[in-house]
């Protein structure tokens, strides 16, 4: 069972969501503020944490903040009533995995879920080792190449991340800002139109391999789909 801090200061809904939760094997623990949250963190380890935005005492970005500092390596997802596009901007910043607003289904809230633990897995394992394959491809993170029988393509820093993060995600739709604030930092004009040159040169690096594409949907996102 995966251990989930929970952060929600709305009761009724807290409960209904610790239920859903434990029922599909995830052991939580829930604080009813930022607060008692945070004190939880400090004392207890997580394989994932959910947040409330609005939270008495301690507010879930500035949760968020204070925890990164103890384990950066602790995904978490911020859950909001707000749909403001600046807040979904300050939690991505912040390092959020992912953010829902309200209301949501339950279901799409565990596949989220199993989705961000299922890539953190992973890419454990690609730290572990310096190459992976990716279809008839080796992708070294080490050495920054991306090898095929017929030709070894040379690739820069930027090339390399946005290609773990595409594989760590494969057969995924993305959405735009996830991407650009997980690689590029930032969510910008200039950063989306980089975003979209690299996308173009790793299309090229890839179509040698026709069960491999980057396909985009429009004004969402693209999917680095990987057949078997």
């Amino acid at each position: 069972m995966k251990k989930l801090l929970l952060a929600e200061d709305d009761f009724d809904f807290a409960a209904i969501l610790k239920q859903y939760l434990e029922i599909h094997q995830f052991e939580v623990v829930w604080a009813e503020n930022g607060e008692m949250a945070l004190d939880y963190f400090k004392n207890q380890p997580f394989d994932i944490c959910v947040f409330d935005v609005m939270m008495p005492k301690l507010d879930g970005f500035s949760l968020a903040e204070k925890i990164v500092t103890i384990n950066p390596e602790t995904p978490f997802i911020f859950l909001t009533a707000r749909k403001l596009k600046e807040d979904k901007i300050i939690g991505l910043k912040l390092g959020a995995d992912d953010y829902i607003a309200k209301p949501f289904e339950a279901e799409e809230l565990i596949l989220r879920l199993q989705n961000i633990l299922n890539r953190v897995e992973q890419k454990r394992t690609l730290n572990g080792n310096n190459t992976i394959e990716i279809g008839s491809y080796i992708f070294d993170n080490e050495r920054l190449t991306l090898n095929h029988p017929n030709h070894i393509q040379q690739l820069t820093e930027k090339e390399a991340s946005l290609i773990e993060y595409l594989y760590l995600n494969h057969n995924q739709l993305l959405k735009r800002d996830q991407i650009l604030m997980s690689v590029w930092k930032k969510d910008d004009y200039f950063s989306g139109r980089s975003m979209d040159v690299f996308i173009s040169r790793l299309r090229k690096y890839f179509n040698s391999d026709p069960k491999i594409s980057i396909e985009s949907v429009r004004n969402i996102g693209l999917e680095f789909k990987i057949m078997k």
